[in-house]
C-alpha cells in the first residue's frame, strides 16, 4: 500500500483554509477533501507498512515540536497549494525520507488538483488566497499514512502517530 509521513494541522487551522475557500465550484478543480489535508514530510510509494513504522521511529527518535502557520497560495503543475512556513520544518522532513527521491523539498498543503494542459486553471484561487495566513500552531506529532483509492477517490488512514517533543531537540 502507498505510505508516506505527514503532519495533519489542527481543526482550528483546517477551519480558517476552509472558511477562506469558502464553497468553491469550478468545473476543472478537483478540490481534495478536508479530512485528506496535510502536510506531507516524506513519500514512501509501495511499502510495507511494519517495516517503514520501525524506520520512521527510530528517524523521528528525539524529534522536537515545531511551530508551523499555512500562508500564501502557489501552485505546482495541476496542483494548488498552500505554502508551510515553520523553523525546523525541512529538518523535520528529511528525517523523515524527504528529498530522498532527488528533488527539494516544498512544504505544502494541496487544496486542489487541476488538468496540468490548463496552468491558468487556479490562477485566480491563487490571487484570492495571496494573503492568506493561518494562525501559527505547534505540530507536536507526525503520523505514518497508508492511502486507498476506491472509485479514484483517494482515502488516507493513520497507520501511527510518533511523538515531537515540546521540548525542542
Amino acid at each position: 500500500m502507498p505510505l508516506f509521513s505527514a503532519l495533519i494541522p489542527p481543526d482550528a487551522v483546517l477551519d480558517e483554509v476552509a472558511a477562506a475557500l469558502g464553497a468553491p465550484e469550478d468545473g476543472d478543480i478537483r478540490w481534495s477533501a478536508r479530512e485528506n489535508w496535510h502536510i506531507t514530510l516524506g513519500f514512501y510509494g509501495e511499502d510495507d507498512a511494519g517495516e517503514r513504522d520501525d524506520w520512521l521511529a527510530g528517524r523521528l527518535a528525539g524529534a522536537g515540536a515545531i511551530d508551523l502557520r499555512l500562508e500564501k497560495a502557489a501552485t505546482f503543475p495541476g496542483v494548488l497549494w498552500l505554502s508551510v512556513l515553520g523553523t525546523g520544518l525541512h529538518e523535520l522532513a528529511v528525517k523523515a525520507g524527504a528529498e530522498s527521491e532527488g528533488r527539494p523539498y516544498v512544504a505544502h498543503l494541496t487544496l486542489a488538483r487541476f488538468p496540468r494542459d490548463r496552468p491558468g486553471a487556479a490562477s485566480a484561487w491563487e490571487e484570492r488566497l495571496a494573503g492568506f495566513t493561518s494562525e501559527t500552531w505547534t505540530a507536536t506529532e507526525a503520523v505514518l499514512m497508508s492511502s486507498d483509492r476506491e472509485q479514484g477517490v483517494s482515502h488516507y488512514r493513520v497507520v501511527r502517530s510518533y511523538a515531537l517533543n515540546r521540548a525542542r531537540a
